[in-house]
């Protein structure tokens, strides 16, 4: 985990996508960006970003258990969970811990078969690219799918909203080789509607 920003009462705990094979987890592009962008306009809150041992949706419980500790170790009062991808599912799977009020969804994995129940007397806010798909050689995750998922915490009661964004891929950013990130398109419209979420907690 690395932090920006001074850790107070407040963080928002950014958990990273995933892929199908067993690799060593890495910082994410996406969430990189945003944090750039967005912890300077945000002083009073700490952003984690974590880096899972195994990325990997075939090993759910270890990123599961990644997130627990990266909550336990920030020890903020407040918690945002802000799930991209694969985080979607870490964050919905870990929304029981005591400091956690919301989670975020940015293009979030919500497979049918998750349980949806840790969100119970938490919020769900959700933000899909509306081109977002799987493409040949990219990952991508259906917005009929995250719909299908929000709409079963909703059954439960959870509070939230649901956001499409218009044109916007699943990624936000990506990261060359050189180490650089280069923005995607619509990454802007992304960076303004997390922003309009951060400004409510």
């Amino acid at each position: 985990m690395r932090v920006t920003g001074n850790v107070g009462r407040a963080a928002v705990v950014c958990v990273n996508g995933g892929r199908a094979g067993l690799v060593e987890g890495t910082w994410s592009a996406s969430l990189e960006w945003l944090v750039r962008r967005l912890a300077p306009r945000f002083p009073a809150l700490a952003f984690a970003e974590v880096r899972y041992r195994i990325k990997s949706w075939q090993r759910l419980e270890l990123c599961i258990e990644d997130a627990r500790a990266a909550l336990a170790s920030i020890g903020a009062e407040r918690t945002l969970l802000l799930g991209f991808s694969m985080g979607g599912a870490v964050a919905i799977s870990v929304a029981d811990e005591p400091s956690v009020e919301r989670v975020l969804g940015l293009a979030p994995w919500i497979p049918d078969r998750l349980g949806v129940e840790p969100l119970t007397g938490k919020r769900l806010d959700v933000l899909h690219g509306s081109l977002d798909r799987a493409l040949p050689g990219l990952p991508g995750v259906s917005p009929a799918l995250s719909r299908r998922g929000f709409d079963r915490a909703r059954v439960l009661g959870v509070e939230g909203s649901y956001e499409l964004i218009p044109g916007a891929l699943h990624a936000i950013a990506l990261r060359a080789a050189s180490g650089r990130l280069f923005p995607l398109p619509r990454a802007r419209s992304w960076a303004a509607r997390v922003e309009a979420q951060l400004a409510t907690f």
